[in-house]
């Protein structure tokens, strides 16, 4: 009796988004129904096998394109799902932490770099002068402590900051953009006339954060909204309902 097995397929389906500043960003789009491989196989079992032995060249080279196929699909399947969540080993490089101080010389909203910024477990507590107005584009900063730091006017964008301490720091007049703060430290940092565009806060401590002139967007401030260490004054201002 031939048995039927089938293996979906997932897809990588791109799409072509158009933003008014003319940057085109090329964005995952969720899959819809995946196709499915179909492959019959005949028992090898009892008679059935001599069946197979005579079996036509044409169904044969069926078969083992069927079988090619369902290969390139298993193989094909889930492409690295985890990659985006990796990081890179912890850069060996001398004085890296004083990297932060120079930035990214060509970093870009779009987080071109020209030399990686790993400042991971690195302490900036209470630094009041090397931070202000840097680029940190695509800086690597879990870990790090910026506790007190002035970092007005600096520029991050599409940088990576789980688990970073930044209690206090003032953040006035800077351009926060698509910065992961999953599970940081916030509490009483000074969010004022400062851009928050795709930046993510999943568990992060906002308590007396203060969020004055805010420049957000409306997905993003609901998204804001829902962390509920924001106190009554930080949800006022964003103006959380």
């Amino acid at each position: 009796m031939a048995a039927t097995s089938s293996i979906p397929l997932n897809q990588n389906v791109f799409r072509l988004r158009f933003k008014p500043s003319k940057r085109h960003a090329l964005l995952p789009v969720e899959s819809y129904s995946s196709p499915r491989v179909f492959c019959s196989e005949v028992s090898r079992d009892g008679p059935e096998l001599k069946e197979n032995n005579n079996m036509s060249p044409t169904k044969q080279l069926k078969n083992v394109a069927c079988g090619v196929l369902a290969v390139w699909a298993v193989t094909t399947a889930s492409p690295v799902v985890a990659a985006s969540q990796r990081l890179p080993p912890l850069s060996t490089e001398p004085n890296r932490c004083e990297r932060a101080f120079v930035g990214n010389t060509i970093g870009q909203a779009n987080g071109v770099y020209d030399k990686p910024l790993d400042l991971r477990f690195c302490d900036y507590s209470n630094e009041k002068s090397n931070l202000k107005g840097k680029s940190l584009a695509a800086a690597l900063m879990s870990d790090a402590k910026f506790d007190g730091a002035d970092m007005t006017e600096v520029v991050m964008s599409k940088a990576y900051a789980v688990g970073a301490s930044f209690k206090g720091v003032d953040f006035s007049n800077a351009v926060i953009d698509r910065v992961n703060f999953g599970k940081a430290d916030l509490q009483g940092a000074l969010f004022k006339n400062t851009v928050l565009s795709g930046s993510t806060f999943d568990d992060a401590k906002l308590e007396d954060a203060v969020f004055e002139d805010t420049i957000i967007g409306y997905v993003d401030l609901q998204k804001l909204c829902t962390n509920k260490t924001i106190s009554p004054d930080g949800r006022a201002e964003l103006g959380c309902r």
